[in-house]
C-alpha cells in the first residue's frame, strides 16, 4: 500500500513538472513587440506647480544596444506635438519616458500619445499609440512653485498666500488646446 502510494506521488509530481514546462514555453505567437506599456499617469506636482505625462515600458524581449524610445505627446495647450527621446538601457527592467511640463491639462479628455522604438541605424523596430486621461483639471495647481531651490526654500513670491494661488496671476491661453 505504501509502494503504490510513493508511486502515485511521483506520477503526481511529473505530471505538474510537465504542466508547469508547458506552461513556460514559447508559444511561437511573436507578433515582433520589443515593449508594452506598463502604465501611464500624469502627474501633477503641486510643490514645483507643474504637470507632466509619465508613462512606462516594459521589455518582452531583451533590449538591442542603441535602441531609443522617441515619444510624441499632444500638447494639451494646442499646438505641436511634445516630444522627448530617450535611450533604452538594455540592464534596466523598463524605460520611462517623461514630457515637458504641460499647461492647460482637462479632466476626463483622452490625449494623444504616440511612442517609436528606434534600432541603433534609426529603423522604426514598434510603433505603440495609446491615450491618457487625466482625472483632475490642471487648475488644482498653484501659480507658482511653494519652493524654489533643493533646500525646499518657500517661494518669496507667495508670501500670504500658502496655497499658491495669486490674484490677478495671467492665466495660459487654453482655447487652442479644446
Amino acid at each position: 500500500m505504501l509502494k503504490g502510494f510513493s508511486r502515485s506521488v511521483v506520477v503526481g509530481a511529473a505530471l505538474i513538472a510537465a504542466v508547469a514546462l508547458g506552461a513556460c514555453r514559447d508559444t511561437g505567437n511573436d507578433d515582433g513587440k520589443l515593449f508594452e506599456i506598463s502604465g501611464k499617469i500624469f502627474v501633477f506636482n503641486y510643490r514645483l506647480a507643474r504637470a507632466t505625462y509619465v508613462v512606462t515600458l516594459r521589455p518582452l524581449k531583451p533590449m538591442g544596444e542603441g535602441q531609443v524610445a522617441v515619444a510624441s505627446f499632444q500638447d494639451p495647450a494646442g499646438g505641436a506635438p511634445l516630444v522627448v527621446e530617450q535611450k533604452v538601457w538594455p540592464k534596466l527592467d523598463k524605460v520611462t519616458l517623461e514630457s515637458p511640463a504641460l499647461t492647460c491639462v482637462v479632466k476626463n479628455k483622452p490625449y494623444a500619445i504616440a511612442i517609436s522604438i528606434k534600432g541603433a541605424d534609426g529603423a522604426v523596430l514598434q510603433e505603440i499609440d495609446t491615450t491618457l486621461m487625466s482625472t483632475e483639471d490642471q487648475s488644482i495647481l498653484p501659480d507658482r512653485p511653494l519652493v524654489i531651490d533643493q533646500l525646499y526654500t518657500a517661494n518669496p513670491d507667495l508670501v500670504g498666500h500658502p496655497d499658491g494661488k495669486l490674484p490677478g496671476e495671467p492665466k495660459p491661453d487654453c482655447s487652442k488646446g479644446t
